[in-house]
């Protein structure tokens, strides 16, 4: 599970409760929304994070922690 990270935001009122409208209509929480709408203009700006994959012994094939 990947690590959190709590800050404060402070937003204006009609944009939070735009926020709230979109993420009921979706089924998420307003955190939730929050994220997914941060992830998704990382990856349209191309600046989202690489996963890491596990590395994998090389001798056996198996994966390492």
């Amino acid at each position: 599970m990947a690590k959190t990270k709590s800050f404060i935001l402070r937003i204006d009122t009609e944009m939070m409760d735009a926020i709230e409208t979109w993420a009921a209509d979706e089924f998420r929480s307003t955190n939730g929304q929050l994220q997914w709408i941060i992830a998704e203009a990382l990856k349209k700006a191309k600046r989202m994070p690489k996963k890491s994959k596990k590395a994998v012994e090389p001798a056996t094939g198996e994966e390492q922690d």
